[in-house]
């Protein structure tokens, strides 16, 4: 046995000095593993109160989030409260707080930078509160509810929203861009919840032979895991100019409601879960079908309106929507310019209310109990209304 270990010590020495010699490297067909790209960061500048995690969202410069469009984030990223706050994390004082952030991966392209405090209300206001919340993988738990901070990248002497644009060098190759800010103050707190509604209407909308299908909003009140406590629908008048003066773009002699706003979107057929259609004819191109919708404005004028029939200089809550669906499809790939369609395309179609302050709320969502209990969520029948054409 003694004889054998001058053996395995060559054996072992061979495989070390083997293992250090440096692997072949082959190019790859496979592009992932081609692409190039870069970062974003900088700093988190917080004049706040409030206390919670920081998330920073990135948008596509050409597909906004809501109010502005009607983008998703492309990616995020999470500076933790005890990060942010430090040793003020117990405390209620304004600031002002900073810390890193930090954005990897990202192509070469304009992008915009949002983000929100997700806010522990429960810290410093009576019930009812929010504790900190967000969940970027459901849709009724990734946005802002009332009491969180908004934020983002914007021009420090206008305030404007600024455009991120990360470049190329000479040889291609991304560059990192760095020194930016993200700023959040409590003048941009979120003031309410967000818009979740409900529908007790049948889901059938023949579109062949019915020319607008009307739909009733009230608010859905939700508790638990998801949060919602809506207090009505905040809906204001349109002022395109800013004059003062309600707009009236189309002429019928009555003042245009510009929120919130409706989206009915067609969704993919044979996939799980509710996910919209991204190419309804199968042709290969992207796109975006929609029914033409909005709210039928008479039952809010009232509300809209004073005694003398002048508008009301703020917005209002009211306790429902009345929402009209037309027979009418577009494509809405380009949201500035939709193109009709021909048909109205059969099949399932999304219910979305947009309020002025970018929140949103679809039916149908993770809470139709047939999707809830897999995703641990609460099951709630009425979140489960789809609009069904034929």
């Amino acid at each position: 046995m003694k004889r054998a270990l001058p053996f395995l010590a060559f054996t072992l020495a061979s495989l070390l000095s083997g293992g250090c010699d440096a692997p072949d490297v082959v190019p790859t067909a496979d592009g992932r593993q081609n692409t190039r790209s870069a970062r974003i960061e900088g700093n988190l500048v917080v004049q706040s109160r409030a206390r919670g995690n920081a998330i920073v969202f990135l948008y596509d410069a050409a597909n906004p989030p809501p109010p502005a469009g009607s983008g998703r984030p492309l990616a995020f990223t999470v500076v933790t409260a005890a990060e942010l706050f430090g040793a003020s994390l117990g405390d209620t004082s304004p600031g002002p707080f900073t810390a890193p952030f930090a954005l990897s991966l990202v192509e070469p392209g304009r992008y915009l930078l949002r983000g929100f405090i997700d806010a522990d209300t429960c810290r410093s206001v009576p019930q009812p509160c929010h504790v900190s919340d967000f969940n970027p993988w459901y849709s009724v738990t990734a946005e802002p509810n009332a009491g969180d901070v908004g934020g983002g990248a914007v021009d420090p002497l206008t305030s404007a929203t600024r455009i991120l644009e990360i470049t190329t060098d000479a040889d291609g190759w991304p560059q990192p861009l760095t020194g930016v800010s993200v700023s959040f103050a409590d003048s941009a707190t979120v003031p309410f919840d967000r818009p979740a509604f409900q529908t007790a209407d049948p889901r059938e909308f023949a579109a062949s032979t019915t020319p607008t299908k009307l739909l009733t909003l009230t608010p859905q009140v939700l508790t638990g895991a998801v949060d919602q406590r809506p207090p009505g629908f905040w809906v204001q008048l349109a002022d395109a100019n800013k004059d003062g003066v309600p707009d009236d773009a189309n002429g019928d002699g009555k003042p245009d409601i510009a929120w919130p706003r409706v989206i009915v979107r067609k969704l993919a057929e044979g996939v799980p879960g509710y996910v919209d259609d991204t190419d309804h004819d199968r042709d290969g191109q992207p796109d975006a079908v929609v029914l033409a919708a909005g709210l039928v404005p008479d039952p809010l004028l009232a509300a809209l309106l004073d005694e003398q029939g002048k508008p009301r200089p703020q917005p209002v809550f009211v306790p429902q929507l009345l929402v009209a669906v037309r027979a009418q499809a577009l494509d809405a790939r380009d949201p500035a310019a939709p193109t009709p369609l021909a048909t109205v395309p059969p099949g399932r179609y999304s219910v979305t209310l947009l309020q002025s302050t970018g929140q949103t709320w679809r039916l149908p969502n993770e809470l139709d109990p047939a999707l809830a209990e897999a995703v641990g969520l609460p099951g709630v029948a009425s979140q489960a209304f789809v609009l069904e054409v034929r």
